[in-house]
């Protein structure tokens, strides 16, 4: 019997996991802080050791083996506090032939690389894990199906949403912690959890907690765009001329390094048509928050103050639908492991997320706050479709699907030039 907590809300992730289980001996699930991952882990768990207890630590530390004990499959939380323990891990797996679904391992941070020895490749499979999605938290009833539509499995369904809704679900964001509160306390956990980034975890890094909380806002200011280090590094100096030098900006490279490795932010690669092309690793990646709330609340602003915003909305906006889009991509099973990326050639033609399938099947994805913009993401996104399929070189077979992704839509509908549009209240796995 597993120790999942009776509170416990089934999460998409949950399948992968088992599916994982049943092939590797561990499976390490990564993410950012109070996004789920323990809770998670202990509904497929027999027994638990907690590496962020600090009886437990100095114990773990003296021997990485002792919190491999335990009836299996064993949870090990916060592994990364003590990083040798993920080799005791790896070693034990060894030791049984890989015999599949021996443990669990959670982690909030990136350890660097040198702080275990192995990448435990083909032994511990990798897991992300994300804030809940809108599906996850009953704001979205899933009547469309992400991994359907690559199957051209669609059904007309209605919903009713405002934006003003919207504007909170984006403040409070996708916190287990904050489902069954009111606003106002909601609103306290991104707030605390900037705060426990900066105070706590940059200096146990190694970074000074003034400049993380600089390059947090501006990276809230620039959120999903790809913005450079040079603007980047001006905010974090202040505009001051030593902004341009090569070692601020190496300095600023490493705080945007720190919080991807917090899991603060994701970065979204560039795709290109033609699977060898360059710009698939030329062009720069545009970055996220991994939760909404949290740029919202780097920014200082709540649900009214964002409504009176169009612009900071439709980014939040935008960046919501991203985090949904990576959680129900992580959530498929199966041979065909979706990836996202976004879509920007040299013309300025963009889309904001194109999904893309190991079996070479794609869908391009435009996302638009106002039901009123939707046509404009319509014609937009058949001049990707009609300037990648005009690519001699590009190789590249037709779009399973193009979507519109809206905040405040009625129908999800396909419209007469063959593109869906649907409000993301109507959107899952």
């Amino acid at each position: 019997m597993t120790l999942k907590p009776d509170e416990y809300r089934p999460r998409l992730l949950d399948t992968p996991v088992s599916k994982m289980l049943n092939v590797f001996g561990a499976v390490q699930i990564d993410g950012a802080k109070w996004c789920g991952k323990t809770w998670c882990a202990l509904s497929h768990a027999n027994s638990v050791t907690g590496l962020d207890d600090y009886r437990v630590r100095p114990l773990a530390e003296a021997d990485p083996t002792m919190p491999l004990i335990g009836d299996q499959p064993h949870l090990i939380d916060e592994w990364q506090t003590v990083p040798a323990v993920r080799d005791a891990v790896r070693h034990a797996i060894d030791q049984t032939a890989n015999r599949a679904g021996q443990y669990l391992l959670t982690g909030s941070s990136a350890p660097p690389l040198e702080q275990y020895e192995h990448s435990g490749a083909g032994r511990i499979a990798h897991l992300r894990m994300r804030p809940m999605s809108l599906y996850e938290q009953g704001l979205s009833t899933g009547a469309v199906s992400l991994r359907r539509l690559f199957e051209e499995d669609f059904e007309p369904a209605s919903t009713q949403t405002s934006l003003a809704q919207i504007a909170e679900w984006t403040c409070r964001g996708g916190w287990p912690a904050s489902l069954d509160r009111d606003l106002e306390s909601a609103l306290y956990i991104p707030q605390q959890y900037l705060e426990a980034v900066c105070e706590d975890n940059a200096p146990r890094m190694g970074k000074n907690p003034e400049l993380t909380r600089r390059i947090i806002m501006s990276l809230a200011r620039n959120n999903t765009k790809a913005a450079t280090v040079k603007t980047l590094s001006r905010d974090l100096y202040a505009a001051d001329e030593a902004a341009d030098t090569e070692p601020a900006r190496s300095t600023t490279t490493s705080y945007v390094d720190m919080l991807i490795r917090e899991f603060l932010i994701e970065e979204l690669p560039s795709w290109d048509a033609p699977i060898k092309a360059r710009n698939r690793m030329r062009v720069k990646s545009k970055r996220y928050f991994v939760d909404p709330s949290l740029a919202v609340s780097a920014l200082g602003m709540n649900p009214s103050r964002l409504l009176t915003n169009g612009q900071v909305f439709g980014d939040m906006f935008e960046n919501l639908v991203i985090r949904d889009l990576l959680v129900y991509a992580s959530a498929w099973v199966g041979i065909e492991h979706p990836k996202v990326y976004f879509y920007r050639d040299d013309k300025g033609l963009e889309a904001d997320a194109i999904i893309e399938l190991a079996d070479g099947r794609w869908a391009a994805v435009e996302i638009k706050l106002g039901e009123n913009k939707a046509q404009e993401g319509v014609d937009s996104l058949i001049k990707v479709r009609n300037t990648i399929m005009a690519n001699p070189y590009s190789q590249q077979q037709e779009p399973s699907f193009l979507m519109v992704i809206v905040g405040n839509g009625l129908f999800a509908r396909k419209t007469p030039e063959g593109v869906y549009v649907v409000p993301i209240t109507l959107l899952g796995a």
